[in-house]
């Protein structure tokens, strides 16, 4: 090979080497369901070149693990989970501020925790928290369908609904959260108490209790709307309704972790997410959330928001660490000691 071939080699080798190095990893930590998660990973990293090494967890543990490791953090980027979650972490100075251009394009809601938040978490998607039931499984049992939180006190459904921890579940937080601004924190305790007995377990993630209403393993769960749906496209007997007095929702977050090792490639995931061509890879892997992006394909399969009776939700407030502490510590005292 003549010198100016081996020059050439060289020269080839040295742009790839420094290509690989530039593209980079990506840590992530990711709470809806697994199949969304990998999804998106597969993605990002087919369309950008980062390697990406994802661990799919609840909310509650994500924010656990971010706490634990804010002196040495091994993530990056935090996608999912509700916005009181990533609105405490940023209280506790656990996030990193970052102004997508992309942004633009996103729902008021979307950018509204951006705003509260002063840039450390965006909106990615919405939905709403309703009473799921095993349509099968009630007919069988002759269970009347719930249409109010107040029907669920009935003593026809002891032993029969399953609901997730707030310790673990961010979305246990969130139908909790609800009920207090629905009415206030001790009507709605008072009301928590009394439907201890007609739950049968209190599960750690906010999916399980509508995957064991799913498979006819529980009659009643409550849950977010577009994880029925995931079932019910999968084909299971399962359907949702909607509290006449009116239910809670959420915006789920992504966020850049403070201290983030990656942190040019944690701020390309970013950006990426934030298009319309992202946010339509959820209804692909049969995952129906509200997307955040105006420009994202609709869908009559995602849920309308709009037909639903939402409470003013009180993302600040009840995103605020004290907050957060005090509702489980009481939630704990009160609830969550009770003899089943």
């Amino acid at each position: 090979m003549s010198l100016r071939s081996l020059a050439a080699a060289a020269a080839l080798s040295l742009a790839f080497a420094g290509g690989a190095q530039a593209q980079g990893s990506l840590n992530m930590l990711c709470a809806p369901a697994a199949d969304w998660c990998e999804a998106i990973a597969a993605a990002f990293q087919r369309d950008t070149g980062v390697r990406v090494s994802m661990s799919r967890k609840s909310a509650g543990e994500i924010l656990a693990q971010i706490r634990a490791e804010a002196q040495n953090p091994r993530t990056d980027i935090w996608f999912g989970a509700s916005a009181e979650t990533h609105i405490s972490a940023a209280e506790q100075n656990l996030l990193q501020a970052y102004t997508s251009p992309n942004m633009t394009g996103l729902h008021d809601w979307a950018q509204n925790v951006h705003r509260i938040t002063e840039g450390r978490c965006v909106g990615v998607s919405s939905g709403a928290i309703g009473i799921a039931w095993n349509r099968e499984l009630m007919a069988r049992k002759n269970l009347p369908v719930p249409r109010s939180w107040e029907d669920l006190l009935n003593p026809a459904y002891r032993g029969e609904i399953q609901l997730p921890n707030p310790n673990s579940s961010g979305t246990a937080y969130t139908i909790i959260a609800g009920l207090v601004q629905l009415w206030d924190e001790d009507r709605a305790f008072a009301y928590l108490r009394r439907l201890h007995a007609n739950v049968n377990a209190y599960t750690r993630s906010g999916a399980a209790p509508m995957q064991a209403v799913s498979r006819g393993e529980t009659a009643l769960a409550v849950s977010f709307n577009m994880e029925v749906t995931s079932m019910a496209q999968a084909g299971f007997p399962i359907e949702i309704g909607y509290p006449t007095e009116g239910t809670s929702y959420e915006v789920a977050c992504m966020s850049i972790i403070r201290g983030a090792r990656n942190l040019p490639q944690a701020r390309r995931f970013y950006d990426w997410y934030l298009t319309p061509a992202a946010m339509d890879i959820g209804p692909r892997v049969n995952q129906w959330h509200v997307p955040a992006h105006r420009g994202a394909t609709p869908d009559p399969r995602i849920p309308d928001l709009a037909t639903i009776r939402l409470v003013n939700y009180d993302f600040a407030t009840f995103g605020q660490a004290a907050t957060r502490r005090r509702i489980l510590e009481r939630w704990d005292r009160e609830v969550g000691s009770l003899p089943r």
